[in-house]
């Protein structure tokens, strides 16, 4: 071998031990890539509290008594007495209708009634009279007859007069009863609103012109799913939050819950086929008055469906079930988690009360 072949193959040998040096220091034996630890479970203390199960719902404000003001009959309006919003005690005039028509129509009625009186007066006095002639005089049997049918002419002519007469007389009635509200007083105290043209010219028969309503009584009208129908009764309290004030804050009641489902919207549908929408029922919560309180606002109210106090709770998550019932899992002496059935009582989305299976100071295991 050639010198300077024997060179060439010394520095390649060289050229190796130098990058194995190097990548041994890099590389120590011990350095290898950690397995990933696993996760420390999550664990909580079983603690007595209080806890607060409550039911939020929405809705719109809505005054509780409102008396609708109708026009009695059609007619030009001769005077307005009110103003739109304005406050109206029980008996104020309110309007005034132009009754020269409906007067008119009554006069005529009347007129017709003495004639239809007149006229049943006459015929029970023919039919008297043929029946004295008849007796009087000896009648051969086709003059019987004739005089026999001419009397029920007239006592058939006498009974239409006397149905005739009748609808007169009620129509007369009706008539006289609208021309008492010709003047229209109100029904009762409160603030009378319009309910569409402000003072209108004229009003059609039975037109709702407006309404009175009281200012001091308003509620909330909200729905409910089937699901959160159960968890409330009428008589609970309420907590109720004016969307558009926050710093407003009311206390309600439960007044009335409906005992019917409501239709669905079929345009709040989800759209997926075969899903069943939860029926939605009527809620009414009476508020206290309130002087920024008006019909139509956006309300939140939360209902308190159950309240105790110093009870044993664990976070609801941490509450399993299976075909065996409902069970947490408890760190064991030696620190392994042991499975322990439990009976809960009052649940929220946050905390469960639990009534049987743990005590104060254990420790839950969420795994």
């Amino acid at each position: 071998m050639s010198k300077k072949k024997w060179l060439a193959g010394a520095a390649a040998v060289l050229a190796l031990g130098v990058t194995g040096l190097l990548y041994s220091l890099s590389h120590p034996p011990g350095d290898r890539q950690a397995a990933p630890a696993a996760a420390p479970a999550i664990t909580f203390p079983v603690t007595r509290e209080d806890i607060v199960s409550t039911v939020e719902v929405k809705g719109k404000s809505s005054y509780q008594q409102e008396s609708y003001v109708n026009a009695p009959f059609g007619a030009e309006v001769k005077t307005w007495a009110v103003k739109d919003g304005a406050q109206v005690a029980k008996g104020d005039l309110l309007f005034r209708l132009d009754d020269t028509l409906l007067r008119n129509e009554i006069a005529e009625l009347q007129t017709g009634a003495k004639k239809q009186e007149l006229e049943s007066r006459l015929a029970r006095f023919r039919q008297s009279a043929q029946g004295t002639q008849a007796k009087a005089a000896g009648l051969s049997e086709a003059e019987a007859k004739e005089r026999f049918a001419d009397a029920e002419s007239v006592r058939i002519t006498e009974e239409i007069g006397a149905l005739t007469l009748e609808h007169t007389r009620a129509q007369l009635a009706e008539k006289m009863s609208k021309l008492n509200g010709a003047a229209y007083y109100a029904p009762e105290a409160g603030i009378f609103l319009f309910d569409d043209t402000k003072e209108p010219e004229s009003v059609k028969e039975h037109e709702r012109i407006g309404r009175i309503v009281d200012v001091t009584k308003l509620q909330l009208i909200c729905m409910v799913s089937e699901f959160d129908l159960f968890r409330i009764q009428e008589g609970l309290p309420a907590e109720v939050q004016v969307d558009a004030l926050k710093d407003v804050k009311l206390k309600g009641k439960i007044e009335r819950l409906s005992k019917f489902a409501k239709a669905a919207d079929s345009g709040s549908s989800s759209g997926t086929a075969g899903t069943t929408t939860a029926a939605p029922f009527e809620v009414v919560v009476s508020l206290e008055p309130h002087e920024r309180l008006i019909a139509g606002l956006s309300l939140t109210a939360t209902i308190e469906t159950g309240r105790k106090s110093g009870v044993l709770t664990v976070p609801t998550l941490a509450v399993q079930r299976d075909k065996e019932g409902p069970y947490v899992m408890i760190r064991g002496a030696q620190g392994a988690a042991e499975r322990r059935a439990v009976k809960p009582g009052l649940e929220t989305p946050e905390k469960t009360e639990i009534m049987e299976g743990v005590s104060e100071g254990e420790t839950v295991v969420l795994q």
